[in-house]
């Protein structure tokens, strides 16, 4: 009896993963795969132009937020994990407040910010800088402002408590030895951050790269991603094939992603991961 007692306290979570998770994916690989069809299928979808640059855009997106998120929240985080005391809880909490609003109405208040009458062109125009109004809404750069701003915070929860490991006698012997800070900060916080780097660059990507009310509000449908196109395939033209195809493709993109993350994890600091 007590040989199990692990697997018995590991019950209830296994069984929740199984049924929200496994279940679901394997149903996907079901209905594409029943389809008798499903190479056919698949070079059809890829072959597309179209769906190629759906692809191609949504991997650029979710790229491109990652790449911006990095240096943003590991500034944040660096900040947050050197603050004493009450100021360290009061910045986390300032850093993780967006995660507290809804993703529709924090990307409405971008649209609010970027709309032709917005904040911002109103500014562009008082101050003479612009003569008319500037399209920021509806395009490319208006989808990664607003991912990057909703996907931030997980970047910083990832990324604290890491820096907050890094014992300060570390920093202060790479200094005594003669390292520079930026020697310091390329040969002893970055291999020691990598775990943490990881899980927050997969978060921010897997995220950027399956999110749908960001990009359907901020970038219409002249930004369409993979996401919208799985939404339109199943909702508007009941093509649960198409659906499907999509939905495996992007379980594809994001499992081989994280896959890549963890070896670069494991040569920046093989111990780490």
């Amino acid at each position: 009896m007590k040989r199990f007692a692990p697997w018995m306290l590991q019950a209830p979570a296994l069984a929740l993963v199984t049924v929200l998770l496994i279940v679901p994916v394997i149903g996907v690989l079901i209905v594409t795969a029943g389809s008798g069809r499903m190479v056919a299928i698949f070079q059809g979808f890829l072959s597309s132009g179209f769906n190629q640059a759906v692809i191609w855009r949504t991997l650029q997106v979710a790229l491109l937020t990652t790449v911006l998120a990095l240096p943003i929240g590991f500034a944040a985080a660096y900040v947050v994990a050197r603050a004493p005391g009450r100021a360290k809880s009061l910045l986390l909490i300032a850093a993780v407040f967006p995660l507290l609003t809804g993703v529709v109405v924090r990307s409405f208040a971008f649209m609010v910010l970027l709309g032709r009458n917005g904040v911002i062109n109103n500014l562009l125009l008082k101050f003479g800088i612009v003569d008319e109004p500037l399209s920021l809404l509806y395009s490319q750069p208006a989808v990664i402002i607003g991912l990057v701003y909703l996907f931030t915070p997980l970047m910083i929860l990832s990324l604290v408590g890491v820096l907050e490991g890094i014992d300060e006698s570390i920093l202060q012997a790479s200094a005594s030895l003669g390292a520079t800070p930026a020697a310091t900060f390329r040969q002893v916080i970055l291999p020691l951050a990598a775990p943490g780097l990881i899980v927050g660059s997969v978060l921010v990507f897997s995220g950027s790269f399956t999110a749908f009310a960001t990009p359907q509000l901020l970038g219409g449908d002249r930004q369409m991603v993979l996401a919208t196109l799985l939404y339109q395939k199943a909702m508007v033209d009941f093509d649960w094939i198409g659906a499907s195809t999509i939905a495996t493709i992007m379980m594809a993109i994001t499992f081989s992603t994280i896959f890549v993350m963890s070896s670069l994890a494991r040569r920046l600091n093989p111990t780490a991961v």
